[in-house]
Parts: structure tokens; sequence; C-alpha cells
């Protein structure tokens, strides 16, 4: 069975950590909280406190299905500093894995790794430089571009981690559960 993570660094954005955890288990897919520091407690941008389902050393480079961070400050940036998950993106999307990146994230983690240079993306506004001289940016809520999705920011988290969903198992599920959601484009 392959496995998704998302990673959670203290100062995360919330919305944007818990609705991918939420469709893609509707989905059906198996997806896992990934805390970056030695604890399982995380505490997201608004003082929300999360517990984790397991800790970076327990994650596997094996069977992974998709790679995901969420955006938030400084976050975005504790995610970037994480040089264990930065290894683990770099090795994943040059064995053109998938990775998927909302707000700040796409810029301040992927954008300054340069994993999307010849890639189409979108970020939260301001962040735009970051996603690197040969990323081609892309202003709208969300970029489905093959192996990596983006997305610009809280608003967009529903939408995102439901592309999430089309680019693992099609349209067909996404639109079920979008509609299961009520969700309306």
């Amino acid at each position: 069975m392959k496995h998704s993570y998302v990673f959670l660094a203290d100062g995360f954005e919330e919305i944007e950590a818990v609705t991918p955890v939420d469709v893609l288990r509707r989905a059906g897919l198996d997806v896992k909280t990934v805390s970056i520091s030695d604890s399982h407690v995380v505490t997201g941008a608004h003082g929300v406190k999360y517990t984790a389902d397991m800790l970076m050393e327990e994650v596997t480079s094996e069977d992974i299905q998709w790679l995901i961070l969420p955006g938030g400050m400084p976050g975005a940036e504790n995610l970037y500093k994480c040089r264990r998950l930065c290894d683990m993106l770099r090795k994943h999307v040059a064995a053109d894995g998938n990775v998927a990146a909302i707000c700040a994230a796409p810029g301040v983690v992927l954008g300054l790794l340069g994993l999307l240079d010849g890639k189409e993306a979108t970020c939260y506004p301001g962040f735009e430089g970051m996603l690197g001289e040969k990323c081609f940016h892309v202003p709208v809520p969300v970029v489905s571009a093959r192996n990596v999705v983006t997305g610009n920011g809280p608003a967009a988290a529903l939408s995102f981690s439901l592309a999430i969903v089309a680019a693992t198992l099609g349209e067909g599920p996404a639109k079920e559960i979008a509609s299961q959601m009520q969700y309306k484009k």
C-alpha cells in the first residue's frame, strides 16, 4: 500500500493541513500527519495544537504516494529548515514522485529547493519570486501539473485537496467526493 504524508511544522496553516487529510481519507487513501520535530504535538499558526500521527524519523522513503506541504508562516520556513524532509523531497521529485504544496510552501520549500524548475505552479501572493526563475507562475487558486499540485492559500484548501485526489484516482472520484461534501466551484 502506498502512503501519503502531510508534514507539520510549528506555525503551519491549520486548514491547509487538515483539509487534505480529511479529503484523502474520504477517498480511501492512506494519509498520515508527520511532525518534523521530536514531539507529536505541533502548534498551528493560529495557536491550535494538533497531535501528529507520527514523527519524521518514522517516515520511510518506500511506497510514498504523496508528500504534502501545508503553508503558513513560519510553518513553511520550518519545513524548509528540516534537512531530512528536504532530502526526501529532492529524492522523491527526482524519481518522478508526487508532491503537493500550498500557500507559502510552493515558494519557501519547493521553489528554494529548485523542485519547480520547468513546471507550472501557484502560491500565496507575494511569494512568486521564491518559486524560481525557471518556474512558470500561474495566478490561479490551484495548479495541477502532472505529479505536482500547488495551491495559493487557505481558501483553496478544498480545491487543492480534490486536485490531489483527481491526480491519484481520476476526476470521477474527486467529483463524487466534492458532491458528497456539497462543494460547488
